[in-house]
Parts: C-alpha cells; structure tokens; sequence
C-alpha cells in the first residue's frame, strides 16, 4: 500500500526530483575534475575517513575546492531566488536581480573602495551596503512617482538609477591604475569565485537564510501577487506590505552574493525560465517554482563554475562563462518560446 501511494507521488511530482539530483552529480563533478583529479573513492575516502586519506587530497577538497562548491551552490540559489522572485512580482519574464539597482551600487561600492587601495573585507562590507543603499534610493523615488503604476515606478527608477551608477563605475575605471588597480577591478566586476573562503561565507551566510526564510514561508503569496492588485486586495492581501518583504528579501540575498562573488549575470535571468520550462504546467504555482530554481540555480552555477576553473589552463571570469551558456539559450528561448 505505501508502494503504490509512493509510485503515484512519484509519477505525479517526478519533475521535482531531478532537479536535486542533478545538483547531487554537479556536486561529485566538482570535487573530482581540476589540475588534480580526485577519484571517487579518495573523495569518499577524504570525507568519512579523514586520517586515512592522502594529505594532498585533504589540502585540495577542504581548504579549495569545498568552500568554492559551497559558495557556488549558495550564490547560485540565492541569485535564482531572487530572480524569479523579481520576475514573479513584477510580472515579466526579462526581469532580473540587479534590476533595481543592486548589481550596480554594490559595483560601485567595490570600485571605490579597490580605487582608495581599501582591504578584501572593507570590499565585501561597502559593495554590500552599496546595494542595499541602491535599492533603497529606487524604492524612495518610486514612491514620490504618483503618476504610474508601483511596479512601473520601481522598474524604471532602477533602470536609470543603474545606468547612473555604471556611468560611475566607468569614470573610476578611465582614473584608476592599470597596471594593478585595473585588472582587480575588471576582475571583480567579471564575477568569481576562486577568493571566496570558508570564513567569508559564514559572514554572508546567515544574511542570506536571512532574506530566504520569508520567500519560503510565503511563497504561496506570490501567486495572489500575480493577480490584478485589485482581486489580490480582495482576498485579504496587503500588496505593499508583501511587494516590500519580497523586494527585501531579493535585494539582501542579491547584494550579499555580489559582495563575496563580484557581479555574476544571467543565472537570475535564466534559471527561472529553465525551471518555468523544466515544470511545464506546474510552474504556474509559485510554490513548486521556487523549489525547482532553488536547485537548478545552484546546480548550474556550480557547473558553470567548474568549466571555468577547468575548460583553460588559466582560470576564465565566471561572469564570461555564465554569459556564454545565458546568451545562447535566451535567444533559443527568445526565438521557440512561442511555440507549444
């Protein structure tokens, strides 16, 4: 009898499976390929028998490889998170989270302090509140935009707000050095992961359960959101109280990420299509969506991560390498999404 309650669950939610497993084998994939392959049964070996395994091995899973899987598999999440979130509320499937902003004020926040020859942490610290200071400026000014609609407000205060800002990030970029100023900051902008470290992820890390808590508690909001505000109203809904913990919760999630990876594109963009395509008639319900970009978006950034420390001898930008897989598959989609 549990067998056969099991295999109709099974049948019926069979597309929620698959996600996790793929993230399971990105996840083998990712310990075992680099300059130094590792086997899986020095992997295994490394893990449950620690004193027994060689300590090259150890070296290279726990100290390099572990903390960039980890940070891959958090940043990934959190970015496609965030991005369906955004894409869900304002209810267009070309939004994504440095729409409001954020992307480009924790930019400028990074290229300023690397111009006045600031430390890492100091970095991280100002491109966090750079973003978070980004967003607040686009949802102060969306408010005093009486004349258009909320969502309208806010897409279009961001867009010039970040065009502003990237024109900042230019004018440090003509002044700094380039023979070191330069390359770091192109670097940065670019998106990696290769600095990341065990330390700095468990400053970032409750942040972002932080941000993600409220869209997992209430993601079945999110489908009233996608109703006229006026039949969201009638069904009990606040929608600026709820449209405020989203953008909240999108916002911490997108600049604690570009604080510890620098900028990395597409994966908000992208993931959720993935998932919304993945789903097929179940995406319409936001509640089975976000699960399912959850683990895809950790899945493929991990995956895009390790082609970029693997595809050269010299390790390529994972912003270049998200960009190479995004492109494509937005124009495929661009060009067969109309078709059933």
């Amino acid at each position: 009898m549990i067998l056969i309650k099991f295999n109709k669950f099974f049948k019926k939610n069979w597309r929620q499976f698959l996600p996790p497993i793929l993230l399971i084998f990105a996840i083998l994939f990712a310990c075992c390929v680099g300059q130094y392959p590792i086997s899986l049964n020095e992997l295994f070996t490394a893990i449950f028998n620690y004193s027994k395994s060689d300590s090259a091995v150890n070296t290279i899973l726990f100290q390099v490889r572990f903390p960039r899987i980890l940070t891959a598999i958090i940043a990934g999440a959190a970015l496609a998170m965030a991005g369906v979130t955004y894409q869900s509320m304002f209810k267009n499937p070309l939004v994504s989270p440095d729409i409001l902003g954020v992307s480009a004020g924790a930019g400028l926040g990074a290229v300023c302090v690397i111009f006045l020859g600031g430390a890492l942490y100091q970095v991280q610290f100002v491109a966090f509140m750079g973003g978070l200071i980004a967003v607040g400026i686009v949802y102060t000014i969306a408010k005093f935009a009486r004349y258009h609609t909320p969502i309208l407000a806010l897409v279009l205060a961001g867009i010039a707000l970040s065009a502003l800002l990237k024109a900042g990030i230019s004018i440090i970029k003509i002044f700094a050095d380039p023979y070191t100023q330069l390359a770091t900051i192109t670097f940065w902008l670019l998106g990696a992961l290769n600095m990341t470290t065990f330390d700095d992820l468990m400053i970032i890390l409750p942040l972002i359960l932080l941000a993600m808590l409220p869209l997992i508690l209430l993601r079945w909001r999110m489908n009233l959101l996608s109703l006229e505000d006026q039949e969201a109203q009638s069904l009990g809904l606040n929608i600026s109280k709820t449209r405020l913990i989203f953008i909240f919760s999108a916002t911490l999630m997108t600049s604690s990420i570009v604080a510890l990876t620098g900028i990395i594109g597409w994966i908000g963009l992208i993931v959720p299509h993935v998932a919304r395509l993945w789903l097929g008639e179940s995406s319409n319900d936001f509640r089975q969506l976000l699960p399912a970009t959850i683990f895809l978006g950790s899945a493929i950034l991990l995956i895009a991560d390790t082609c970029s420390r693997t595809a050269f001898n010299v390790e390529i930008p994972l912003g270049i390498i998200t960009a190479v897989i995004g492109v494509p598959f937005f124009l495929g989609l661009l060009i067969l999404g109309g078709k059933k």
